[in-house]
C-alpha cells in the first residue's frame, strides 16, 4: 500500500506564492508527510513504514476477522504479519524505490532486499494457510502479491495506479482475507464491510493527494478569502494542510481504535 498511493507531477502542479510554515518550504526543509521523522538512518525508515496508513490497513484484516462467527488467534495473527510484510515493508519499499517520493537515503539494494523478503514472507505464511483454510484462500494468496508489485510500480500503464484500484487493494481486500482466512468462505456480511473499506481508502487518497501536492511539490502559495462581512483570510501552507491531515489523522485512529474495540470484544 502506499498511504501515499500517487506520484504527483511538480510540473503540472500548480504553484503559489511564498509561504514559510511546516509543509510549504524548500525542498531540502520540508518533510515530505505529517507522519515523517527527521531524516536519517532511523528516521527514513520510520517514515518508509508510513505508520499511520500501515495501522490504518491491517485494522482492516481486523475488521474482516471480528466478523467470522469464529474468530482463531492463531489464524488472525499470522494474517496480519502476512499483511505487515506485503504492505508494511514489500509495498512501501517498492514505492520509494519506484522515483523516491519520500526522499529518503535509503540506499536501493536495501529497499530490493525489503522488497524480496516482504513479499516472501507474506507469501510464505499464505501458503501455510492453505492447510487450514482451505482452497479458498488460493485467489488472495496469487492476488495479494500481484497487487503489491503491479499497484507500486505502476505496471500495465498504471491501470490499478488510481483510486479504485487503491481503495480495492488497501481498503476491500484485507477485510475479505482477514474474514476467508477465519472461516474459509465469503458472506455478505464482509462484502459490505469490503465496500465501507473501499468507501474509506477512497477517502483517504483524495484526502492525501492535495496534502502531498502542497507538501512535496508547492513551491509558493499565495490566496485569499473573502467573507460576505469583507474581512479577509490568508491562505497558507497550514490553511491548507489542516483540514487535510487532520482529516487524515482522525480517520486513521478511528479505524484503528475501531478494530481494537472489535477484536477485544470478539477475543475478550
Amino acid at each position: 500500500m502506499n498511504d501515499e498511493p500517487d506520484r504527483d507531477d511538480p510540473r503540472s502542479a500548480n504553484h503559489f506564492s511564498p509561504s514559510t510554515p511546516d509543509g510549504v518550504r524548500s525542498a531540502s526543509e520540508r518533510r515530505p508527510a505529517f507522519y515523517a521523522a527527521r531524516a536519517g538512518r532511523w528516521g527514513d525508515w520510520w517514515t518508509l513504514l508510513h505508520p499511520p496508513y500501515t495501522a490504518w490497513n491491517l485494522s482492516y484484516v481486523v475488521i474482516g476477522a471480528t466478523l467470522a462467527p469464529q474468530v482463531l488467534l492463531s489464524r488472525l495473527l499470522a494474517t496480519l504479519l502476512a499483511f505487515f510484510f506485503a504492505v508494511g515493508f514489500a509495498a512501501h519499499a517498492l514505492d520509494e524505490l519506484h522515483g523516491r517520493p519520500l526522499g529518503t537515503r535509503i540506499p536501493s539494494a536495501a529497499l530490493i532486499a525489503v522488497s524480496v523478503v516482504g513479499l516472501t514472507g507474506a507469501v510464505v505464511l499464505g501458503i501455510a494457510g492453505l492447510s487450514r483454510v482451505g482452497a479458498a484462500l488460493v485467489p488472495f494468496v496469487v492476488t495479494g502479491p500481484l497487487l503489491v508489485v503491479a499497484y507500486n510500480l505502476e505496471l500495465f500503464g498504471g491501470v490499478v495506479h488510481n483510486d479504485a484500484g487503491f481503495a480495492l487493494a488497501w481498503g476491500s481486500f484485507p477485510v475479505l482475507v482477514g474474514y476467508v482466512a477465519q472461516t474459509g468462505r465469503l458472506a455478505p456480511g464482509p462484502i459490505l464491510a469490503g465496500a465501507a473499506a473501499f468507501a474509506l481508502s477512497t477517502a483517504q487518497r483524495r484526502l492525501s493527494a492535495p496534502a502531498r501536492l502542497i507538501r512535496r511539490h508547492s513551491n509558493e502559495i499565495d490566496g485569499l478569502i473573502t467573507l460576505e462581512n469583507g474581512q479577509s483570510l490568508p491562505i497558507d501552507g497550514p490553511t491548507l494542510l489542516s483540514p487535510l491531515e487532520g482529516a487524515l489523522r482522525a480517520m486513521s485512529w478511528g479505524v484503528v481504535l475501531l478494530a481494537v474495540a472489535l477484536a477485544i470484544a470478539r477475543l475478550g
